[in-house]
Formats: structure tokens, C-alpha cells, sequence
């Protein structure tokens, strides 16, 4: 593909043939490539997704809405919905090609040779093609994907609970025959919506707040409610209506709906759930959230709490289990229930802070709770309560999650979701990339010394750097001199130009600059997609210096033999290379040194 995309740019056989020996002979790719890593098959519907808008452009020249024409557009739009498929890296070249398509569209809508039918009908054809096909296929690859992948697994717990319900097995079968409705006594498990750092669940235990904190603050001394990360009797909580003092679900049941006044009390020890003006254990600015005992007659019980449902369709909305996401009110401070995040010591048993808010404004996931796990609590008896928290539930209903509303919330997940926020061993910068500054270790044989590294050919790297900025500079004094209306190209020669830089040095500029942006740890796998497109262009700016820079035969005779060596070196460097790209070879600690050339490239790059 790198060799029929220079030919498509109208570059000759052999730039076309240096493009493809540098795509065959760098080690970072064939590392990549023999350790069938997503970046390999992400960069092969890269390029072919620019190598099929070239020639779906080339066949615009002389037969549109021909056969060929057709099949090149739609190919450039399925190439580019499997790019971002592998990864949402892919958007990148999605972008460049849009991007490329849309100032092409621009310049037809300007041709007046063109009747206004025969204008509208190209400008349809590439909206179908680059954006309809796109979509549908993306949707396509996720109906097909949920449809196969429809059993829990061991990472569930990072998706909503209306997504683990919609799995078989796992949550699924915990919530088998759960009523729907939350009503007045019904016994619930609420599941914080954030779910970070870790996802969690409301919970309390009989120990109490220290009296005084490490800092010399006091608190209520009250019981102490947390966040629990994991499926615990104590994070069981009785729905009550504040009016009565049952903790039985009535016949037939009262739904609780949206704007309700609610208590909450603790299953285990019929606690209710309490926030006051008093500062919380690890956050000052917010106020401290407990379970009320009444010994302290200085600090009245303030445990009403008012329920508002965010994703609700009308204000008469009923709380639903597994589907609605709720925050809860405190009617006497107006603070809103949060999870803040922060691990408490030990005297809290690392568990995480729950705070009341009062300044929260809008809708952040750290303030929404949904009910996860629900029973109809039938037991007024504290004891008989607590075997029947034990007990699974028994009412059947069932619920299921659109396509859709798991679509969406896949998608969410893969963008938002963060690993950790640690530093890993082979984490680079993007500057540590462009220098070569960085590797990865990838395999080490248990017994001898044989070993495989993510390495790139520096001869490459280096120039491909250097091809960038004699693009740059020489585009500019292009620039500058046509604007002073002297052409020193022909028009066939700046057009060729100026389309090779906008799909390879643009290619590189969209693949690699973002990362500038992302708060993410990153690797040097990650540069590759960018580097790909700096090989395309190294070719290009080394026949048009030949072609239109050397003046004379002699000049070129001698350019072509300083291309042929760099060539050689760049093989050499790669054969030099070969026994930490393939791993094939055990070293001895002397071969390993002499590999290890480029540590004191770096050295040398570091001090100066």
C-alpha cells in the first residue's frame, strides 16, 4: 500500500519502491507486526483508506460515477469505520481524509463546467460514502459484538448496573426476579454512578467517627458511613416513609417518585442516614454524613433526605430499580449525597469518603446513585430482618437495555475509562518519541538472554524528521515566492506537491500532535500511525529535491548516490538490530552492550 500510494501521488517507481523497502525494513513495524498488536492492523486500514481516496480521485479526473469510482469511495469510507473500530486512534485519519474530501467537494462546487444536478449528486455520493456508510458499519461492528459477547465477565463492574443486569449471568442472575418499583419499606443496595476511583456501594457499620481527627478536629462521633467496594450485608438500606414507622413494604406497595421525602435506614443496625454541619473527616469544605444515634441530645437527628430522579421523563416519574439515577437532597442543608472519593484511614478501613455537597450544581456522577440489588421487605422484627437481607429476592420482573443505551454507554466507558494514574515502567512523552529517547521491553526468554524490544531505526526516525521540516521550509519559500507571483514549480508539480503534504505530513500531524493534549499514559507504540505517514513523505521530499533542486546531471548523480547510501545505512541499522527485533538469537552481555549503541546516542542528544 505505501508503494501505490506514492504512485498515486504521481511520484515515480522508485520513490514508490524507497517507500515500501522503509515500511519492510523498520524494526518498530515489524516488532509490532510479528506480535500481532492492535497498531499493525490499525495502520493497514490507515493506509488503505488514503491509498482508496487517491484512487477514488484519480478516477474522478477522467470517469466519474463509474464502476471504479464507486468502488474506490466506498472502500475509502469502509476503510475508515475500520480504522476507528480498531481503535479510536483511527479517528485521526478519518479527520485527514474528511478533511481532504471536503476542500476536493469545495473546488467541484466551484467548477462551472458542472450543471448544479451533477454537483449536488457528487456532493451525496461522498456524504454517503464517508459519513452514512461509516456510521452504519461502526453501529453494525457493536450490534454484532454485543450480540456475541452477551455473558458477564470479570470486569463488569466498570459498566452501570442496568448494563451488568442486561449480561447473562453475574449481576443478572443476582437481580433475577427483583421488582421493579422502589417503594415505601422496600430494601435496597444504592451503587454510586461515578465509579471512581472504584466502583462502590452505600454502606454503614455500627463504628463511629474518632472524636477527634489526626489533626486535632472533632467530629459527631457518630456511625460511620463509607463506601464499600465490594457486595456486603451492610450495604443493605430499608426506603422509609418519614410520615410512618413501619419498614415493611405495604399492600398493595407505595411507589416512591421523584420529589418524595425519604429516610434511609441502615438494614443491619436501623440507623438513619444523617448529614449535619459538621466538617467531614477528609474534606473539610463539605459536611460529614453518618448514621444517627441518639446520645447526643446537643445534635438533633436531620435525616430527611429528598429524592430527585436526574434521568426522569416528568416529575411524576416512580424510582425504578437498576434504571433510574437518583440524588438525594438533604432537606435541612440542602447538601446533596457524594461519594468523594478519598480512602479513609485505617480507623474507616480504607474505605471511601461519603460526603454531603453543599455547592454542588448540575449533574456529576460522584452525586447520582442507583439502585442495584431490591427486595420488598416483608419482616418488621429487626432479627427476622436481618436473615431476610440474606435471602435472595423472589418477584419476578424482567428489563432489558436497548442497543442503543448500551452503545452509548460502551462508548462512554472506552473513552472515559482510565487505567491508573501511576506512572508505568515503558510510559513515554510524544517528545520522547520524535528522539527515539524511549523502547519498550517486550518478551525475555526465561533462560537465556534472547529478548524482543519495540525499537525504531534511528537512520529513519531521524530523517523522517528531517523530510518534515524540509517540507515545511520549502512549502513556505513555495509560498512566499508564488505569492510574489513567481512560480518556480509547475502547476501540475505544486498541486502534486501540496496533495502529498496534506495526506503525509498531515497524516503525521494528526496522528502524533493530540497526544500533546491527552492526560493518559502513553507509549512509544503510540507514535507509530504517525510515523507511517512520515515514511510516505520521506520518498516524495527526496525526489522533488532531485527533480527540481539539483540543476544540473552531475548534482543529481551525486544526490542519487548519497540516497543510495543513506538506503544502505538504514538496512544496516535495521540488520544490526535484528536479534532484539525477532528475539531469534541468544546475546551475551558484551552483544547486548554493543546493541546498545542508541543509550549513548541519547546521551549525547541530552547534553547538547
Amino acid at each position: 500500500m505505501a508503494y501505490q500510494i506514492v504512485l498515486e501521488l504521481h511520484f515515480s517507481h522508485c520513490a514508490a519502491m524507497g517507500a515500501a523497502l522503509l515500511m519492510l525494513i523498520e524494526n518498530a513495524l515489524i516488532t509490532q507486526s510479528r506480535l500481532m498488536l492492535l497498531e499493525s492492523v490499525l495502520i493497514f486500514f490507515n493506509l488503505l483508506a488514503v491509498l482508496s481516496y487517491l484512487k477514488f480521485f484519480n478516477c474522478q479526473k477522467h470517469s466519474p460515477f463509474s464502476l471504479s469510482w464507486w468502488f474506490w469511495l466506498t472502500l475509502t469510507g469502509v476503510a475508515c469505520s475500520c480504522a476507528v473500530g480498531i481503535k479510536y486512534m483511527g479517528v485521526f485519519t478519518y479527520v485527514l481524509v474528511l478533511g481532504v474530501a471536503a476542500v476536493h467537494a469545495w473546488h467541484l462546487i466551484g467548477d462551472q463546467t458542472l450543471s448544479n444536478v451533477c454537483v449536488s449528486c457528487h456532493l451525496l455520493a461522498r456524504a454517503v460514502a464517508l459519513l452514512v456508510i461509516p456510521v452504519v458499519l461502526y453501529l453494525l461492528f457493536f450490534y454484532v459484538h454485543l450480540i456475541l459477547v452477551f455473558r458477564s465477565g470479570p470486569h463488569d463492574q466498570i459498566m452501570s448496573s442496568a448494563f451488568q443486569a442486561s449480561l447473562e449471568g453475574g449481576l443478572a442472575r443476582i437481580t433475577q426476579g427483583q421488582p421493579l418499583e422502589v417503594a415505601f419499606g422496600s430494601q435496597v443496595t444504592l451503587r454510586n454512578v461515578f465509579g471512581k476511583p472504584v466502583p462502590c456501594w452505600l454502606h454503614s457499620h455500627q463504628d463511629t467517627y474518632p472524636m477527634i481527627y489526626e489533626n486535632g478536629r472533632g467530629s459527631s462521633h457518630q456511625q460511620q458511613v463509607t463506601c464499600y467496594p465490594s457486595k456486603d450485608v451492610n450495604n443493605w438500606w430499608i426506603v422509609k416513609d418519614p410520615r410512618r414507622h413501619q419498614l415493611v413494604v405495604s399492600s398493595p406497595p407505595r411507589p416512591v417518585r421523584h420529589g418524595d421525602m425519604v429516610q434511609l435506614v441502615h438494614g443491619m443496625t436501623t440507623r438513619s442516614l444523617n448529614t449535619h454541619d459538621v466538617a467531614a473527616p477528609l474534606s473539610p469544605h463539605s459536611q460529614e454524613v453518618s448514621c444517627y444515634i441518639d446520645y447526643n441530645i446537643s445534635m438533633p437527628a436531620q435525616n430527611l433526605w429528598r429524592l430527585e430522579i436526574v434521568n426522569r421523563g416528568s416529575d411524576t416519574d416512580v424510582w425504578k430499580s437498576i434504571l433510574s439515577e437518583v440524588r438525594f437532597v438533604h432537606v435541612n442543608t440542602s447538601a446533596v449525597l457524594k461519594l468523594s472519593g478519598a480512602h479513609l484511614p485505617d480507623w474507616g478501613y480504607r474505605q471511601l469518603e461519603i460526603v454531603g455537597e453543599k455547592l454542588s450544581r448540575g449533574y456529576h456522577g460522584s452525586t447520582v446513585w442507583n439502585v442495584e440489588e431490591h427486595r420488598y421487605g416483608a419482616s418488621q422484627e429487626q432479627r427476622e430482618r436481618e436473615r431476610e437481607l440474606h435471602s435472595p429476592a423472589q418477584v419476578d420482573v424482567t428489563r432489558n437495555l436497548s442497543f442503543m443505551a448500551r452503545f452509548s454507554e460502551l462508548q462512554w466507558r472506552m473513552l472515559a475509562l482510565r487505567s491508573d494514574d501511576s506512572e508505568h515502567k515503558y510510559s513515554s512523552s510524544p517528545l520522547e518519541w520524535v528522539t527515539l529517547d524511549t523502547n519498550i521491553a517486550y518478551w525475555l526468554h526465561p533462560r537465556t538472554s534472547a529478548q524482543i524490544h519495540l525499537l525504531g531505526n534511528i537512520v529513519i526516525w531521524v530523517s523522517g524528521s528531517l523530510a518534515l521540516a524540509i517540507y515545511a521550509l520549502l512549502s513556505l519559500w513555495y509560498l512566499l515566492r508564488r505569492r510574489r507571483n513567481v512560480h518556480d514549480l509547475p502547476q501540475d508539480a505544486w498541486l502534486r506537491w501540496v496533495l502529498a503534504g496534506a495526506l503525509c505530513a498531515g497524516g503525521w500531524a494528526v496522528n502524533y500532535l493530540p497526544f500533546f493534549l491527552m492526560e493518559k499514559t502513553l507509549f512509544l507504540y503510540h507514535y507509530l500511525p504517525a510515523l507511517t505517514f512520515q515514511i510516505l513523505l520521506l520518498p516524495v521530499v527526496l525526489q522533488h529535491i532531485s527533480d527540481h533542486l539539483c540543476r544540473s546531471q552531475l548534482q543529481r548523480s551525486v544526490f542519487s548516490a548519497l540516497v543510495v547510501a543513506w538506503y544502505s545505512s538504514a538496512c544496516h541499522v535495521s540488520n544490526t538490530l535484528r536479534p532484539l527485533t525477532y528475539g531469534d538469537k541468544s546475546l551475551s552481555p558484551h552483544e547486548l552492550k554493543a546493541l546498545r549503541w542508541k543509550d549513548s546516542w541519547n546521551i549525547l542528544i541530552r547534553k547538547h
